[in-house]
């Protein structure tokens, strides 16, 4: 608890706030992308917005692994539940993200489908072998934080000899998307406050590119003072005009990462193509199993093709995703689209950037 508190303490927090404001320039404008949904909600959190000078802005990104999760994916799993006798396992936030049609999984589960929210992929392992005449279907959604559990429930899957379980691998990896936000010429930030949760997995040698091309990257932590002393280091990083990616959340994060979970990780997937939510399709960004695990995959399982979906009109989760828009600039937040009706899935997650936006406005 006192690590807790140590990183909430309001001098420090004061001392902070004072040193960004005499260090940022009033010339000069900082812009700074909160890449992880974690990032977005503890900033509302903790009024970090409301404590910086007018000249120090902070946007989200695409870390929410259920806001990049494509319209198609989306409806794949609709395509399953629906045209299948299946048990259907999943993370919550994913429950009232709707289809293509406007259901959502709630909708399907009062229509009598099988659909059970589960607290991490070795529970639901756990449940399939509970229940071996049943068919379970997992859906595999994450970063590289969440990689490495689904691997290794399809390594304890394999083990166990389960042919009831398989999974829709739609993990996703951070660098590429990265390298997608560096080369996009609408995208004007200074630096990037790096995931903290990826970097426990992957340690800081992802985000080099960012410093190469000249944006400050700071990994950091969750807490009000990982995230101000954060900011800080990313405004002496533009003031100087010397970037590097900065281990801010040391005490959790290793330069190298985890290499286990590594490991676990590179044993069952391995790269390909995914589309992601508002961006498209990045070569390399996506986690697919490998061969020797093909039989864990619902997709050939079950036979079903992602479509190509496009996203519902006039929602603008794929411009907030992209750091082009806030929330508050979509003509549908908090009328057609708030927590109780979303249109996009970034009004569903807790993670999700209109979500923050909607409940700490």
């Amino acid at each position: 608890m006192k690590l807790i508190t140590d990183f909430r303490n309001s001098e420090i927090s004061r001392r902070l706030i004072k040193k960004i404001e005499e260090e940022s320039s009033s010339e000069s404008g900082y812009t700074i992308m909160e890449v992880c949904g974690t990032h977005t909600v503890s900033i509302f959190k903790y009024g970090i917005r409301s404590v910086l000078p007018e000249n120090v802005s902070l946007i989200s990104g695409p870390g929410c692994p259920v806001c990049v999760t494509s319209q198609g994916e989306i409806d794949a799993i609709f395509q399953i539940v629906k045209n299948n006798n299946v048990s259907l396992l999943t993370f919550g936030d994913l429950m009232k993200v709707p289809g293509s049609s406007g259901e959502n999984l709630i909708n399907l589960r009062s229509e009598g489908k099988d659909i059970r929210v589960m607290l991490s992929p070795l529970d639901a392992v756990k449940t399939a072998a509970r229940e071996p005449d049943r068919e379970f279907v997992f859906v595999g959604i994450g970063f590289e934080t969440t990689a490495p559990a689904i691997a290794s429930a399809v390594l304890e899957a394999k083990n166990m000899g389960l042919n009831n379980f398989s999974i829709l691998p739609y993990c996703k990896t951070m660098p590429e998307v990265l390298g997608y936000l560096l080369d996009d010429p609408k995208l004007d930030i200074n630096g990037f406050l790096c995931p903290g949760h990826v970097s426990v997995v992957t340690g800081k040698n992802i985000y080099q590119p960012l410093a190469q091309k000249g944006k400050a990257a700071v990994i950091t932590g969750f807490e009000p003072l990982d995230i101000l002393s954060s900011i800080l280091q990313i405004i002496r990083q533009v003031n100087s005009g010397d970037y590097c990616v900065y281990n801010n959340y040391s005490r959790v994060v290793s330069d190298n990462g985890n290499r286990k979970a590594v490991q676990i990780m590179d044993t069952v997937f391995e790269p390909c193509s995914a589309v992601w939510r508002g961006l498209g399709e990045l070569e390399d960004s996506g986690l697919g199993l490998k061969e020797e695990f093909s039989l864990f995959n619902s997709l050939e399982k079950f036979n079903v093709r992602v479509p190509q979906v496009s996203e519902k009109k006039g929602c603008r989760c794929g411009d907030v995703l992209k750091g082009h828009i806030k929330p508050n600039l979509c003509p549908l937040f908090s009328l057609q689209c708030n927590p109780e009706n979303p249109v996009g899935p970034c009004m569903v997650s807790s993670e999700g950037a209109c979500s923050a936006y909607y409940k700490f406005n």
